[in-house]
């Protein structure tokens, strides 16, 4: 069987908390292709039996000519079924002049408040004819790549993903706030802290290397995707904004605890292993992309009494 699942989504975590829902219908159906907008899931996903493969598309496809260009990639490939986990009339009809006999998407009316995994678990029962769909997997790292990421990692150490960076100003905490959490929970346990930021937040990384010294930490803002996914997963605790490093810790039973600022509920409601930081005023289910939390509105010791609760 040749399956198809259309994600359309840019980000890595939107695309990450689909991958409990890509492993059921490989699991049926055998291993999948995935087309997506993300441009660094293929690295992310590198290696897992159950992904045949990762088509990237381009973002730019919401034309007329956009639509028979991706309905010309999905013909070369020969798919007999697709899933498509958005409401998109433009990937319907692609799917269709594609002449893909089978094509499963959302009603074009559930677009407005989707919740992105409510939403995937219902229809994923529906389209598979089960029940109790698990909502999170296990992230597949090779035996190599789990051997070289571990000479990244000290063994004596409790190593914690400090996840500084963020895709939007929004939803980050703020470095001060970071190197305060950092210095009190080097008072209790002896720990390694990996700074998760991007390429061009490197000056972030850089400010905390400096406060907490390069004896306690390291910044991974240089790595790949493909490089920093075995690293990541392997870590003891995720603490920081929501970015795909939760997501990636999450499904590697790891305990992540995310600073709420403006995640919508479903980004940090699909696995046990997630814990919401919120402020005191703030409830999960009225947070948007639109929320503009203050930082400052949800303390150092707010974030430090929920991780002792859990994981220290």
């Amino acid at each position: 069987m040749n399956t198809a699942i259309y994600l359309n989504y840019v980000g890595l975590g939107s695309n990450l908390l689909h991958l409990a829902y890509c492993h059921q219908i490989a699991d049926k159906y055998g291993p999948v292709t995935i087309i997506t907008l993300c441009k660094v899931l293929q690295q992310a996903l590198d290696g897992d039996p159950k992904i045949k493969e990762v088509i990237t598309l381009e973002q730019k496809n919401k034309t007329l000519f956009g639509i028979f260009k991706i309905s010309k990639i999905l013909r070369k490939k020969h798919f007999d079924k697709i899933f498509v986990y958005y409401p998109s009339y433009r990937t319907q009809l692609a799917a269709k002049l594609a002449s893909i006999k089978e094509v499963n998407y959302y009603p074009v009316s559930e677009k407005k408040n989707l919740h992105l995994v409510k939403k995937a678990k219902f229809y994923t029962e529906k389209w598979l004819n089960i029940k109790n769909c698990p909502t999170e997997t296990k992230i597949h790292i090779n035996d190599k790549n789990k051997k070289t990421a571990a000479s990244n990692l000290k063994s004596e150490y409790k190593n914690i993903v400090l996840g500084v960076g963020s895709s939007g100003p929004t939803t980050k905490w703020g470095i001060k706030n970071y190197i305060e959490l950092a210095k009190k929970l080097n008072v209790k346990t002896k720990n390694y802290f990996h700074i998760l930021c991007g390429p061009s937040e490197f000056n972030l990384a850089s400010e905390i290397i400096n406060e907490l010294g390069n004896e306690n930490c390291n910044s991974l803002s240089s790595l790949s995707i493909s490089e920093l996914v075995p690293i990541i997963s392997q870590c003891d605790v995720y603490i920081g904004n929501d970015s795909f490093g939760h997501h990636i810790m999450s499904q590697s039973g790891k305990p992540c605890f995310i600073i709420m600022l403006d995640t919508p509920r479903a980004y940090t409601d699909y696995s046990i292993n997630q814990y919401k930081v919120l402020a005191s005023n703030v409830d999960a289910d009225t947070i948007d992309h639109d929320s503009r939390v203050d930082p400052d509105s949800i303390t150092v010791d707010q974030v430090l009494d929920k991780v002792y609760k859990v994981s220290f």
